[in-house]
C-alpha cells in the first residue's frame, strides 16, 4: 500500500512539473502501416491522428497537449514486440494503445503486463486474449466469439440451414470459427463442412469445391481481407455462389470492393461500425464530417475504433484525474461510456461486453447495414 501511495505521489509531482513546462502526454502505438494489414493500419493511423488533433484543439487532457507516437510494425508480431519494449523501457512513454490484429496484440501483451501499462486493444478481438489472466488489457472490439451471431440469426429468419465454415489458422480466425460452430448448434443449423487452412494460402479452389459438394447453402469464411478475397475468387472459378457468402473483416473494407468490383456484390460481413449507424452515436456525425474533410475519404470501422479508443482513454484519464497508470487501469475496468462507435464497458477480465457488431452486405456497389433491424438501411439479399 505504501509503495502504491508513493508511486501516485511521484506520478502527480511529475505531472505537475511537466504541465508547468508544457510537456506533452505521450501515447505510443505500433500499427501495420506496411505488410499484410496495411489497409487496416493506415485507417487506424488516420483515426488516431484525427483524435489527437481534436483533443489538442480543445485544450488537451488534464491541461496538457497529447502526442501520438505511431510506429510501423510491418504487420509483424516480432517487430511489434521490439517497438513496445522500446516505447516503454527506453522512451518512457506515458501510455500505449494496442496494435492491429489479435496475433500481434497477443505478442505484445506480456510486455505491457510486465510493466503494468494499461492497454486498450483497439484492433483485436480474439477471446483468448482475455483468458490468460492479464490485468491491464481492455477490449474495444466486440469479441470474435460474437461476430457471426447476427448473420446466423438472419439465416434462421430466412430458413437457410446448411452451413460451411472455413478458416485461416491465425488466433482471431480460429477463435471465430470455433465460436461460429458453437452458435450454429445453438441456432439449430447444420454444419455440413468445416476446414482450417494455413494463413497465407492463396489457392482455395479445392476448399470452395468441397464446400459446394457438401450441399452448403451458406459459406462462412473466418479470416482477414486476403482470405475474404481469395475465397470469393475461388467460388467464381468453380462457377458457384451459395445463397449467402459471409467473410469476416474483408468485406467491411473498401479494398474488398476495389479488388473484386462487381464480384463484391452480395457479400456479407460483420462491422464494428458504419457511417449510417455511426451518426446516431455521440460526436458520430462530427467525426465523419471531420474525417471526410481531413482525408477526403470516408472512414472505415478501423478508423472509427481507433478514434473511439482515444475517446475512451481521454474519458478515463479525466475521470482518474492523474497520469497514474494503476489508477487509469482501475478506471478502465469499471468505465461505462459512449463513443463514436457506441458503448464501452468490459467484464471482469477486460473483455468488451457492451458493444455489438453490425452486419453489412454489399449491394449496388455500396456497403449497407442489413442487421440489426433497428439500424438497417436495406433488407438482406440472399
Amino acid at each position: 500500500m505504501m509503495n502504491r501511495i508513493i508511486s501516485i505521489v511521484v506520478t502527480l509531482l511529475l505531472s505537475f512539473a511537466a504541465a508547468a513546462f508544457g510537456g506533452d502526454i505521450t501515447i505510443g502505438v505500433s500499427l501495420s502501416l506496411t505488410g499484410k494489414y496495411t489497409e487496416m493500419g493506415n485507417m487506424q493511423q488516420k483515426g488516431f491522428l484525427l483524435w489527437e488533433k481534436h483533443v489538442n484543439e480543445n485544450g488537451g487532457i488534464l491541461g496538457r497537449k497529447i502526442k501520438m507516437v505511431i510506429m510501423d510494425d510491418q504487420s509483424s508480431a516480432d517487430q511489434a514486440k521490439t517497438i513496445y519494449t522500446k516505447l516503454i523501457e527506453k522512451d518512457k512513454i506515458d501510455f500505449v494503445i494496442g496494435p492491429y490484429s489479435s496475433s500481434i496484440s497477443e505478442a505484445i501483451l506480456p510486455i505491457t503486463e510486465k510493466h503494468r501499462y494499461p492497454v486498450l486493444l483497439s484492433g483485436a478481438s480474439a477471446d483468448r486474449l482475455w483468458e490468460k489472466g492479464y490485468q491491464y488489457a481492455f477490449g474495444v472490439y466486440t469479441p470474435a466469439s460474437k461476430y457471426t451471431v447476427g448473420f446466423l440469426q438472419m439465416l434462421v429468419n430466412y430458413q437457410i440451414k446448411d452451413i460451411a465454415i472455413v478458416s485461416a489458422d491465425d488466433a482471431f480466425s480460429v477463435t471465430l470459427s470455433s465460436a461460429t460452430q458453437t452458435w450454429v448448434k445453438r441456432f439449430r443449423l447444420n454444419e455440413v463442412y468445416f476446414q482450417i487452412f494455413k494463413k497465407g494460402q492463396k489457392d482455395l479452389v479445392d476448399i470452395a469445391f468441397k464446400a459446394k459438394t457438401s450441399g452448403a447453402q451458406a459459406v462462412i469464411v473466418c479470416g482477414h481481407l486476403d482470405e475474404s478475397i481469395d475465397m470469393r475468387l475461388a467460388l467464381k472459378k468453380i462457377g458457384w455462389y451459395p445463397k449467402a457468402y459471409y467473410a469476416s473483416v474483408g468485406p467491411a473494407t473498401q479494398q474488398f470492393f476495389t479488388v473484386l468490383k462487381e464480384d463484391a456484390n452480395l457479400a456479407f460481413s460483420s462491422s464494428q461500425w458504419e457511417k449510417e449507424a455511426g451518426v446516431k452515436y455521440p460526436r458520430g456525425e462530427k467525426f465523419i464530417e471531420a474525417f471526410n474533410q481531413e482525408y477526403e475519404q470516408s472512414p472505415s470501422y478501423h478508423a472509427a475504433t481507433a478514434y473511439a479508443a482515444g475517446m475512451i482513454l481521454e474519458t478515463a484519464l479525466e475521470k482518474s484525474g492523474s497520469l497514474d497508470r494503476d489508477g487509469l487501469r482501475d478506471v478502465l475496468a469499471k468505465l461505462d461510456t459512449m463513443t463514436v462507435i457506441g458503448r464501452y464497458g468490459v467484464d471482469s477480465k477486460g473483455k468488451q461486453k457492451r458493444h455489438f457488431p453490425l452486419i453489412i452486405q454489399w449491394q449496388n456497389k455500396k456497403k449497407n447495414v442489413v442487421w440489426p433491424e433497428t439500424l438497417k438501411s436495406l433488407d438482406p439479399v440472399f
